[in-house]
């Protein structure tokens, strides 16, 4: 499916869209309510200067923008775990002859077998994870994660959303309260796009079809004419 097809137009023009293992036909065919309440998140989501100025990696104002919208339609966020349970089956004849028995000769359960992964939002058979200003290495958790559900037949599909790389232009020229760049703090190590993408490629989602949304600079209010007066002024100067 194109991304064109399957996400709102209105979208486009401030989120990134990529599609792994059909994630977006799965979505638009099999859970349009729940793909409908993701889009409305994104919809309403509106940042300001302010807003990403300050720390707290996702305990910032951002993560709570999805919270106020989502949970109240249900999402939750949750956390796993499971014990295995392994049967041991003999066959009926010795010498690798004949079938295998209807009962184990041996059961042995091991315990915490699955434990420790969280999603940040579960609705239905969906997952959905934001990252916003965490340690790259937080994406290796979300898929392991994701692929750890959906291997337990838990759900069908995932959503990661985190940062496009075209919010580093206002990283760079903002300045915050210590009066650094603020692309200091959005480091090169810190959860974006790209460190998402090449963790796709590389298939570390297991079979879990993933759909991976970068959260664009046109999602910042005002930045625009920000930008305009700032170059406005430049020209003064020189």
């Amino acid at each position: 499916m194109d991304i064109e097809k399957g996400v709102d137009k209105e979208l486009l023009s401030k989120f990134e869209f990529y599609n792994y293992g059909h994630a977006l036909e799965i979505l638009n065919d099999a859970f349009p309510k729940e793909w409908s309440e993701i889009q409305d998140c994104l919809r309403k989501l509106k940042m300001t200067v302010s807003d990403i100025k300050k720390f707290g990696g996702n305990e910032s104002p951002i993560p709570k923008k999805f919270d106020d919208v989502l949970y109240p339609l249900g999402w939750r966020e949750i956390r796993i775990s499971a014990d295995l349970v392994v049967k041991k089956y003999p066959r009926q004849k010795a010498q690798r002859r004949g079938r295998f028995a209807e009962e184990p000769y041996e059961v042995e359960t091991i315990e915490g077998y699955i434990d420790g992964h969280n999603i940040d939002f579960l609705k239905n058979r969906v997952a959905f994870d934001l990252e916003w200003n965490s340690k790259d290495q937080t994406f290796d958790r979300d898929l392991l994660a994701m692929r750890t559900y959906f291997d337990c037949g838990l759900i069908d599909v995932g959503v990661i959303v985190t940062r496009a790389e075209n919010l580093n232009e206002i990283f760079k020229k903002e300045l915050d309260s210590r009066g650094q760049s603020l692309i200091k703090k959005y480091g090169s190590s810190t959860t974006w796009m790209g460190k998402l993408l090449y963790r796709l490629d590389s298939r570390r989602n297991g079979g879990c079809p993933i759909l991976a949304i970068g959260i664009g600079k046109e999602c910042v209010v005002g930045y625009e004419r920000r930008i305009t007066e700032y170059n406005r002024q430049l020209k003064k100067i020189y």
